[in-house]
């Protein structure tokens, strides 16, 4: 596939997401979170989303922290020096055409949705601890979804900039699908104006009320894992186990292809830019 090609996919694909209409329910249930927020004192509202974005903040310093995030960026480089036997450091991937950045990212993505299918399932058996961190659990997982395609465009997650960059792009891919044009359009105005590589001069607030439709879908579909789990088959409560590994799949793949067209197109513009 040519650099071309690429970009008339990803064009292609916002025109999709900027066409999309949202239906009559999904009208009414913006609304509905509206105005049930309209209700909360603002200063209440500030320190929810402060404490929401210092815990992804937290998140985030654990990820790059922990063993298994290491052994995955030591994997995308394995992979890059098969294209490219001088790839030494994260910064060197970007040496690498979009084409090949594109297969080796496309391993993190079928990698990260099967454990977002995987937990789903197990959601899905029922148990009230499981249910109760499936949310946090699927934040993580898909945040690291999200950062792992940006290590593999060559992009150091440790770096301010980027660490802010990869939170903006989990926060539009998690945005109800009527409002991801407008976010996109946000970012990619991001990275044109940005003029220090490793200082983040934006706004650096993450979360807000339309990204907490989500989650709030997340206790609907919680609310149906409890409603059949006690429907069995063979002792396995296996509607209940389709409603989350389903329901957890589509939310990863949702933000995987978004995170995956962002960083597409942001690689392809560098290239431009020369």
């Amino acid at each position: 596939m040519t650099n071309e090609r690429m970009m008339r996919g990803i064009d292609k694909w916002q025109e999709h997401q900027s066409s999309y209409q949202a239906n009559d329910f999904e009208v009414l249930y913006d609304h509905w979170i509206r105005d049930s927020f309209n209700q909360i004192h603002p200063d209440v509202k500030q320190k929810f989303f402060s404490r929401l974005d210092g815990w992804l903040f937290h998140t985030h310093a654990f990820l790059q922290g922990s063993a298994f995030q290491n052994d995955a960026r030591e994997r995308i480089l394995t992979v890059g020096r098969i294209f490219r036997s001088d790839v030494t450091y994260v910064e060197d991937m970007r040496q690498l055409d979009v084409n090949q950045l594109t297969y080796i990212a496309d391993q993190q993505v079928a990698r990260g949705r099967l454990y977002s299918f995987a937990q789903g399932g197990l959601t899905g058996t029922g148990g009230w601890l499981l249910l109760g961190v499936d949310f946090p659990l699927m934040t993580i997982l898909n945040l690291r979804a999200v950062q792992l395609i940006g290590l593999t465009f060559g992009h150091e997650m440790n770096h301010p900039y980027e660490m802010m960059i990869s939170f903006k792009v989990f926060h539009a891919a998690m945005l109800p699908k009527r409002l991801q044009s407008a976010a996109w359009n946000d970012l990619i105005e991001e990275i044109k104006r940005n003029e220090h590589p490793y200082v983040y001069e934006g706004n650096d607030q993450i979360t807000g009320e339309a990204w907490l439709e989500q989650p709030l879908k997340q206790s609907f579909k919680s609310l149906f894992i409890l409603m059949f789990r006690r429907k069995l088959f063979q002792g396995i409560p296996l509607v209940s186990v389709a409603i989350g590994a389903y329901s957890n799949y589509q939310l990863t793949k949702q933000m995987t292809e978004f995170a995956m067209k962002f960083y597409q197109y942001r690689h392809l513009m560098m290239e431009q830019e020369g």
